[in-house]
């Protein structure tokens, strides 16, 4: 776990900590939580106070994008490769907002394809390609993490039917299904994946443990779970298709 992703838990956990118990914690001097302070306070994490720091985030809420897409890059970059290698060429895709989903946006930048991604971090990752045919739906991004959602993104979704959905998602095991932070971008998900004729859920090891607020959609509903996880037992007994990565 980086160390900003440990800093951020315990002041989310605790509500608020002192800098010399983060110190401690962390095995860091006070000098670079201080420092590491002011990154998470300036990427909204966090309000600072003199000695120590208090957390804006909800228990149970997710990361910034900004502090997640620095976590876990190779994986997910073998994650992205599996999910790209499943994907032929002329086939119409829609592609989730995430991190991990924006790996798969930069790999799927020279391909023939037809891509309407659901976050204008990917929507900008795919801009410059010559290759591809890009479609960007409406909606109102959220702050930070810039994934499309409201009406005007429901519309773009039911209006449309793709070959595939590559759907990232914060939680994911085969009692509680898919599942997400935010409710908006539960509905969002589930629109995409109404819209698509296969779908592949991209998801890391960490999520094969978690289970989010909102429920999306059971495993039923998923063709494909490409992770790194060394095991998803649950998964394959459920009847999904697991790729390990």
């Amino acid at each position: 776990m980086s160390r900003l992703k440990q800093i951020t838990e315990a002041v989310r956990d605790a509500g608020s900590l002192g800098v010399a118990d983060l110190a401690s914690l962390t095995g860091a001097s006070e000098m670079t939580i201080r420092r590491d302070l002011e990154v998470l306070a300036a990427q909204g994490v966090l309000e600072r106070y003199r000695g120590g720091a208090r957390s804006l985030l909800l228990r149970g809420s997710e990361p910034p994008f900004a502090l997640r897409s620095d976590e876990n890059t190779t994986a997910k970059r073998r994650i992205a490769a599996a999910v790209a290698a499943l994907i032929a060429d002329g086939e119409s895709v829609v592609l989730d907002s995430g991190t991990t989903c924006l790996e798969v946006a930069r790999l799927l930048h020279d391909r023939r394809l037809t891509v309407m991604p659901l976050s204008l971090h990917a929507v900008n990752a795919l801009s410059s390609s010559s290759t591809l045919t890009l479609l960007v739906p409406g909606g109102r991004p959220r702050l930070g993490e810039l994934a499309l959602t409201g009406p005007l993104t429901l519309a773009s979704l039911q209006s449309l039917r793709f070959d595939t959905a590559v759907i990232g998602c914060c939680g994911l095991s085969a009692e509680h299904g898919l599942t997400a932070f935010d409710l908006e971008d539960a509905a969002v998900k589930r629109a995409a994946i109404t819209s698509a004729r296969r779908v592949i859920a991209a998801v890391d090891a960490s999520k094969l443990t978690r289970t989010a607020l909102a429920h999306v959609a059971p495993v039923s509903s998923l063709d494909a779970v490409v992770t790194d996880a060394e095991s998803a037992e649950g998964l394959t007994a459920a009847g999904v298709a697991v790729v390990t990565a």
